[in-house]
């Protein structure tokens, strides 16, 4: 068990232009993604933060992975031991994880769960759906924050990390994340990106066993 953690915070607004680790070490890249950036490369597009960071930083390593829409908090590893040692947190559930987003409409309560399992929709991927038959289990829980005007700003705390998890649940309570191209259908309104940020992420370093909490607030 670790005796004490250690909050590195900021307020680094995340641009394509400028990609500053807020760690670097011999095992660790944390870094602000920015929106509008793929975590890994595409089928057809190779322009991702993985590849900048490897011409910037040699190997990197990927650990989890954000959508191409949602900016903030993403770690890669420098080897395969550190690639182990995190990737088994985030599949044991021992990461913590919080989201902030803003929402069309307002959810009912201060706060509440939406436990629904999803699927890929194959025949109109990258759309990922409801299914109770073949779905795998996907928690979502939520807090309201703030209202604002016909939005919501909300904190999410997913305890699995499914495809479009936070996207779809969002839809599900009738609250689909501003500027969601896929899930928010008529409510669009020609924003400029997604506005859903990863705002923190903690886990234990896995060379000292240090636990590490990384905060960075959304710029929207």
């Amino acid at each position: 068990m670790t005796s004490y953690c250690r909050i590195i915070s900021t307020r680094m607004t995340a641009t394509h232009d400028a990609i500053k680790p807020l760690l670097l070490d011999d095992d660790l890249i944390v870094v602000n993604k920015p929106p509008h950036l793929l975590s890994v490369p595409g089928r057809y597009e190779k322009d991702c933060l993985q590849a900048r960071l490897e011409t910037l930083f040699g190997t990197t390593l990927v650990i989890h992975r954000l959508d191409r829409d949602t900016s903030g908090v993403m770690v890669y590893a420098r080897h395969k031991d550190a690639l182990r040692a995190v990737q088994q947190q985030f599949e044991r559930q021992t990461t913590n994880k919080e989201y902030e987003a803003l929402v069309y409409g307002k959810p009912r309560g201060q706060r509440g769960c939406v436990n629904l399992p999803t699927m890929v929709d194959w025949p109109n991927r990258p759309l990922q759906m409801i299914c109770h038959c073949d779905g795998r289990y996907a928690l979502t829980r939520w807090q309201l924050l703030s209202q604002q005007g016909s939005t919501c700003r909300v904190r999410l705390l997913p305890q699995t990390g499914r495809s479009h998890q936070l996207r779809l649940h969002m839809q599900q309570i009738g609250c689909p994340i501003v500027g969601d191209t896929l899930y928010a259908g008529e409510h669009l309104n020609g924003e400029a990106r997604l506005m859903l940020h990863a705002r923190a992420l903690s886990f234990n370093h896995p060379s000292s066993g240090e636990r590490l909490q990384f905060n960075c607030p959304a710029d929207f």
